[in-house]
């Protein structure tokens, strides 16, 4: 097949996964775990999360906007270098005007991270709980319309690489960090 033909399949495919101009609950799902993956969303919970929590979860929350930061960096630059334009369609203005490109899902990047983060440094229940979260969030952006198939499936692998960097080089990076500026909580 050549690589036009495996573009239409996956726009085919991406079609039939569509709920965005079909009202009804299920578009309504999709559309709040299509959000639910926002950065803004993210970023915000887990400021309140490192300024609130014990010490654990300040790690975790830091550990969590590091690597989140990183990941969206990336995305964004294979994006500006693929270019692949997002679906046609009318939801997700804000997505289609800050970011016209598709390729790779930064939503189902993060999601995936984040799921893969909270499964390596637990607890347990919040890290099963993300990981059954985080494929619902890369479908609900085909269902919604502002992704291709390939681009969730492309996204999610980014952010499975990415987290287990993460979990890698995270005590290093905080270990560095903290010799220069001493104690982050």
């Amino acid at each position: 097949m050549s690589w036009t033909g495996l573009l239409q399949t996956d726009a085919r495919w991406s079609d039939t996964l569509r709920v965005a101009e079909k009202p009804g609950p299920l578009r309504t799902v999709s559309m709040v775990l299509a959000h639910s993956g926002d950065s803004w969303f993210w970023a915000i919970g887990l400021i309140v999360l490192y300024s609130v929590g014990s010490a654990f979860w300040k790690e975790w929350a830091l550990t969590q906007l590091l690597w989140i930061s990183l990941l969206a960096a990336l995305v964004m630059a294979v994006k500006f270098t693929v270019r692949r334009r997002r679906p046609e369609g009318d939801w997700g203005d804000i997505y289609r005007s800050t970011d016209p490109h598709s390729f790779p899902s930064g939503h189902a990047a993060r999601a995936v991270l984040i799921a893969a983060i909270a499964l390596g440094l637990g607890p347990l229940w919040l890290g099963l709980l993300l990981l059954f979260w985080a494929p619902l969030v890369a479908l609900a952006r085909v269902a919604m319309g502002v992704h291709y198939l390939s681009d969730v499936v492309a996204g999610a692998l980014v952010g499975l690489l990415a987290a287990l960097v993460a979990l890698q080089l995270s005590p290093a990076v905080f270990a560095f960090i903290t010799s220069i500026t001493g104690p982050l909580w």
